[in-house]
């Protein structure tokens, strides 16, 4: 009985898995593979150096925006958490966490007021006397837009994994004579190491996928989720925008595995 109970929730589970996510990979796996006068999609991709400066400018992107993310998150996440009842600390979260409720093409459109021709920077530049300052529509202004997408789930994660951190641990340190930073290295920093690695990884995947605010904003750079759009809409070439995918999705994947690896093993040395 207790074998069928579990084949009941299982089987609507494997086909759920089988219709929404291996059939059609599968499908974009074997449209990369259509053969263009004389070889594959693949072996375009690999040998063309404009999908590789792509591929390029779109890990190198979501790599410093993941990196300035949990720079910023890091400290914020720790002040909420060990802070819990300073007055306004309820209208900073929900102000921290409203960027969750945009799109990325509304991400991007703040970008451009901020920075782009008739944006703030551009305005207060020009009453200084000097020229324009407009950097929205290039790598700058993606990684601000990536920044700005990335934080408020970033400090979620960092101040509930600090709120599980043992007190008691750092008051031992402190009666020891550790410093603040004695106390944060060898004992907070091992702690949120997991969930720094989440949700760098998360940060990382979600800025090498970021389609709506790089479509608002890179017109002076190419990003790999722009040249898939180009190629599948603009020019109609589908095997090399499903090759492109495939490459997006095997290097985002692999990011992923390997922090999800460390951070499981950093979490099984810390226990």
């Amino acid at each position: 009985m207790a074998r069928r109970g579990w084949l009941w929730f299982a089987a609507p589970a494997a086909a759920l898995f089988l219709a929404f996510w291996l059939l059609p990979m599968a499908a974009l796996a074997l449209t990369g593979a259509r053969t263009a006068e004389g070889h594959s999609a693949y072996v375009t991709v690999l040998t063309s150096m404009q999908y590789w400066r792509s591929l390029a400018n779109t890990v190198v992107l979501s790599l410093v925006a993941t990196l300035a993310t949990l720079l910023v998150a890091l400290p914020v996440g720790r002040f909420l958490a060990w802070h819990r009842e300073f007055p306004g600390r309820r209208a900073l979260v929900a102000l921290l966490m409203f960027p969750l409720a945009f799109p990325g093409v509304v991400v991007g459109f703040l970008i451009i007021l901020l920075a782009g021709r008739q944006g703030v920077t551009a305005t207060i530049s020009r009453w200084l006397g000097a020229e324009p300052l407009v950097f929205a529509y290039g790598m700058a202004g993606l990684f601000l837009g990536y920044l700005y997408f990335s934080l408020p789930r970033t400090i979620g994660m960092i101040s509930a994994a600090a709120e599980q951190i043992d007190t008691s641990l750092l008051e031992a340190a402190r009666t020891l004579g550790a410093s603040g930073w004695r106390r944060f290295a060898d004992i907070e920093l091992p702690a949120l190491t997991p969930a720094l690695l989440g949700a760098g990884a998360m940060s990382f995947a979600t800025s090498m996928g970021a389609f709506g605010t790089a479509f608002t904003l890179a017109t002076q750079i190419d990003v790999l989720p722009i040249t898939i759009y180009n190629e599948f809409t603009n020019y109609a070439n589908i095997p090399v925008a499903a090759a492109l995918s495939i490459v997006l999705g095997l290097v985002t994947w692999a990011v992923l595995y390997v922090a999800h690896s460390v951070a499981g093993t950093r979490a099984g040395a810390a226990a």
